[in-house]
């Protein structure tokens, strides 16, 4: 669910993500590590690279923890079949695998469904109607839209993201292996490239690849980092306090501190001199940094719960 519900991925693209689909791109000007990972389509929809949230990474690495060998530290190689396009594999160490019975296998759509129902069942959420809610993987699909566009994505935009031919469909919902290993998965991505029209993957030009280093560039904040898109507009006129896009940076706390008290003051005085017009645009500045704020403070705590010392007996 925490793979599904940040990436907007179908269930047969997350079946097919491998460890060779994470990738790391330094940015030559400045040496900061941006973190990619790699969607194989299917036959009618098309590549696209993901940029990874701090989130998502970390599930990335408790999946990657999970399913290495406890022997060798490296996950295992296994053999998919592709149900769509009728053919075998090469052998790949897939991330969403499983011991049965001692056998490693590749995790099927029909699995996970089955396990995500399970889930479900045990926490015992229920709909308005009192009924046990039910969820399917393309769900979260779905879920990753709405939320994209609800914290003001244009939805052209999360069409392009969510690889939709039609609009319309948008608004209704560092290991080392084997040599040959690698290249059995580039020549995956290339025989899956090949189904796509040459135009897709021409070279970009010089000005076009600048554009695309300064946007990187671009997003280092005073107070944190932008995670706008590339090649979208700042919806909220570089008022980042605002901004849902914006992870503040902990070590900025005191200056949102800074800024907060500042608003207030600022309220109190428009208040007192009537300036009625501004009240509202500061209040929401006010709303924005508070919560930023408070997203440093959640995620210092780590979320940690205290159960108290198990029971010995």
């Amino acid at each position: 669910m925490e793979f599904l519900r940040p990436t907007g991925a179908r269930i047969e693209e997350m079946l097919e993500i491998s460890r060779h689909a994470m990738l790391q791109y330094r940015l030559p000007t400045t040496g900061e590590i941006v973190p990619l990972l790699q969607i194989a389509p299917s036959k009618t929809d098309q590549e696209r690279v993901v940029l990874v949230s701090p989130e998502l990474a970390d599930v990335l690495a408790t999946i990657i923890r999970r399913v290495r060998d406890p022997r060798t530290g490296a996950i295992p190689l296994l053999s998919a079949y592709d149900c769509e396009e009728r053919v075998w594999n090469p052998p790949s160490p897939l991330l969403f695998q499983w011991d049965r019975g001692g056998e490693r296998s590749r995790m099927l759509g029909e699995f996970i469904r089955s396990a995500l129902g399970e889930v479900l069942a045990f926490i015992g959420l229920t709909g308005s109607t009192g009924q046990p809610l039910v969820f399917a993987p393309h769900d979260f699909r779905r879920l990753f839209i709405t939320n994209a566009i609800r914290s003001g994505l244009p939805p052209h935009i999360a069409q392009v993201i969510a690889v939709h031919a039609n609009i319309n469909t948008t608004m209704g919902y560092n290991a080392i292996y084997p040599e040959e290993t690698t290249e059995a998965h580039r020549a995956f991505i290339t025989r899956r490239r090949a189904l796509r029209p040459a135009e897709e993957y021409r070279t970009p030009t010089d000005a076009e690849w600048e554009d695309f280093l300064g946007h990187f560039e671009r997003r280092k904040l005073s107070v944190g980092t932008c995670a706008r898109a590339y090649g979208t507009a700042c919806i909220h006129e570089h008022a980042c306090v605002r901004c849902s896009l914006l992870r503040p940076d902990p070590a900025q706390r005191g200056r949102l501190v800074e800024i907060r008290d500042n608003l207030i003051d600022r309220i109190a005085e428009a208040e007192q001199e009537g300036w009625l017009g501004e009240i509202e645009g500061l209040r929401i500045s006010l709303t924005g940094a508070e919560s930023k704020i408070s997203q440093i403070d959640t995620a210092s705590e780590g979320g940690l719960v205290l159960l108290g010392m198990p029971a010995q007996r």
